[in-house]
């Protein structure tokens, strides 16, 4: 998978935290790191999901940015499958399946069946998405404390917090973890911790 050269993510070794900042410049510091400490094992992850990314870093600073650049998605490589619908617009035409009051109910609906359809889940998805920026960034942080801090104390405790929405005991019990990565969980928690719209 390729990634953007602004793409913001960290790097650690252990508990710390090595580098930060966009994609280009974490891969510089972790080329240097990794010539320096050749044991070491270095952890690079996005900051919008924590999902790992995965660096070559053999050869020269060159061959690992050429690597980077000439990987090719699969999502390019294998095109779509065309489908009907009017697709300039967006619109995909797929198979619905309700019973026979559904449909009943929704010929009687202004605008018929289509319309009426995408109201309701326009509308159900502006409920759910009210705690959504929550979710993501309990897992968001779930994901990166797993990988990193799963051995440092208090990481249950902490866990439980995060998915309680508790800042204050969160906060308390990573008070003694290393100072980067501390700061980096304060970040990519934040709307965890913020009050529930309308409140």
């Amino acid at each position: 998978m390729t990634y953007s050269p602004d793409l913001e993510c960290v790097a650690f070794v252990g508990h710390e935290l090595i580098a930060s900042g966009t994609l280009a410049e974490v891969v510089h510091e972790v080329k240097r790191h990794h010539d320096q400490n050749p044991n070491d094992m270095i952890l690079v992850f996005d900051n919008q999901k924590s999902n790992v990314i995965e660096l070559d870093l053999r050869g020269s600073m060159e061959d690992v940015f050429g690597r980077m650049a000439s990987k090719q998605p699969l999502e390019e490589a294998v095109a779509p499958p065309k489908r009907p619908g009017r697709p300039k617009l967006g619109v995909v035409s797929k198979e619905v399946t309700l019973l026979p009051r559904h449909w009943e109910w929704l010929r009687e609906q202004r605008g018929g069946a289509s319309v009426t359809l995408r109201k309701l889940v326009g509308e159900a998805m502006h409920v759910a998405d009210g705690d959504k920026d929550k979710r993501a960034g309990q897992q968001t942080a779930y994901k990166l404390m797993t990988a990193v801090a799963g051995d440092l104390p208090n990481y249950e405790e902490a866990i439980r917090a995060l998915f309680a929405g508790d800042a204050e005991q969160f906060f308390a019990q990573i008070a003694d973890w290393p100072t980067g990565l501390k700061n980096h969980l304060a970040q990519i928690s934040r709307d965890v911790f913020l009050p529930p719209a309308g409140a």
